[in-house]
């Protein structure tokens, strides 16, 4: 009777440890997406600021139009 018990609260806990382990890296894998969405936000902030105070994309953009439309 001892050793069923002790072998069902074994059980119990080791399915415990299971779920957490499962959550835990749930949130793991949560925390680095956010941590490559701010990454690519902050090289799109530095590209977008680069490209407004060069005037690259009006450029690039008369470019294209030049090459297309021939005038």
């Amino acid at each position: 009777m001892m050793r069923r018990l002790r072998r069902a609260v074994r059980d119990l806990f080791d399915r415990a440890t299971d779920a957490v382990a499962v959550v835990t890296e749930a949130g793991q894998t949560t925390a680095e997406y956010a941590l490559v969405i701010l990454g690519a936000v902050a090289i799109a902030s530095l590209l977008i600021t680069w490209a407004t105070g060069s005037h690259a994309i009006s450029k690039l953009f008369d470019s294209v139009i030049s090459k297309v439309l021939p005038g």
